[in-house]
């Protein structure tokens, strides 16, 4: 049906619950602010770090840099790999590899860090192209990845269909004309991915190659 396959990162090909809460919570801490629940932080899971601490701790535009270089603090080299891959996504991502379609990643973690941590999980052999923000944050919007990524790999929307958990994946795909998949193992949830105009849902890794 597709030619070619997006996928987001966090909360569709791997949890970095533990690695993000745990970076988000060193940066507030900067700021004076102590989180004893670190579940309060999945909002942080998908969308730009900047837009997240403006929206949900009131920071400026200037604060709100400060705390992403105080993120990375954490992040860079522990947090980066407090994280794991989804039971089932090697054998989907191998399945879809061997039928000929090509896999492209769209995240809106730095590039530099998604390559990391698909090289740590051996998963980058599977990707043709891997497409990510930039550290300056000038692309961070999912919109504007899933752009990049498909001039990079020179493939069509109207082939391509994006994979994700939140509802930027969602409006990031409609921006740019693909069909999307809204997956319920992540962050989001069947209203938000609904709401959003996700095409299907997938309830489960397995359920994803039914509508591709």
């Amino acid at each position: 049906m597709y030619n070619t396959v997006l996928f987001d990162l966090d909360g569709t090909l791997t949890d970095p619950g533990q690695g993000i809460t745990n970076s988000v919570a060193h940066a507030l801490k900067k700021f004076g602010i102590e989180v004893e629940d670190k579940k309060e932080l999945y909002k942080f899971i998908g969308p730009p770090l900047h837009d997240s601490f403006m929206k949900y701790y009131g920071f400026s535009d200037e604060e709100a840099e400060k705390a992403i270089v105080y993120y990375r603090e954490y992040f860079r080299d522990i947090g980066i790999f407090e994280n794991a891959v989804y039971d089932g996504i090697e054998n989907l991502l191998k399945g879809i590899k061997a039928s000929g379609r090509k896999i492209i990643l769209a995240t809106s973690k730095p590039e530099e860090f998604a390559v990391r941590i698909l090289v740590h999980f051996g998963l980058d052999k599977y990707f043709d192209c891997m497409a990510g923000a930039t550290m300056d944050t000038s692309r961070s919007k999912k919109g504007d990845v899933i752009a990049y990524a498909l001039k990079e790999s020179g493939c069509k929307a109207e082939d391509a269909v994006m994979i994700g958990d939140r509802l930027h994946d969602i409006l990031g795909a409609k921006e740019n004309g693909l069909d999307s998949i809204g997956v319920l193992f992540g962050y989001g949830d069947r209203e938000e991915l609904e709401n959003a105009g996700a095409d299907y849902i997938a309830e489960t890794v397995e359920d994803i190659i039914k509508f591709i």
